[in-house]
């Protein structure tokens, strides 16, 4: 591979990496990492949604959320195992993986402006009630 291959290479790496989610089931609520892809979505045109192990379930529901709300089409999902050393152990134990790529649909921009229009309407109502309160 020549140095300019390894330089497209490393910068498409990078650029992979920038548009990914990694999902932990135990760190972060659910909606964290729904609102999460949307806004990384409004950066990127397609992200990356991944998990291990017993976060696969996790991270395959916020596809189906994002998906089923109309602000993604899915692109492609891959699976795999992983090698990960256990150190209780000491030995190399194998996790499931998973990869969900999903693009920004046609409709995302104008639900996300419908949403932006909700929360400023509910800030509004808040305000207005303080004040007469």
């Amino acid at each position: 591979m020549t140095m300019a291959q390894n330089a497209v290479k490393q910068t498409n790496n990078e650029n992979l990496k920038k548009n990914r989610i990694q999902v932990s089931n135990t760190k972060k609520p659910l909606f964290f990492y729904v609102n999460l892809a949307k806004r990384y979505l409004q950066q990127h045109n397609e992200i990356e949604l991944s998990a291990l192990g017993m976060a696969i379930t996790t991270v395959v529901t916020i596809a189906e959320i994002l998906k089923n709300n109309g602000f993604v089409n899915e692109k492609s999902i891959i699976t795999s195992t992983v090698g990960m050393k256990d150190e209780a152990k000491g030995r190399i134990v194998h996790k499931a993986r998973i990869e969900i790529v999903v693009e920004k649909s046609d409709k995302f921009d104008s639900l996300m402006e419908a949403a932006m229009q909700q929360h400023a309407y509910g800030k509004v109502i808040e305000n207005n009630q303080a004040t007469v309160a």
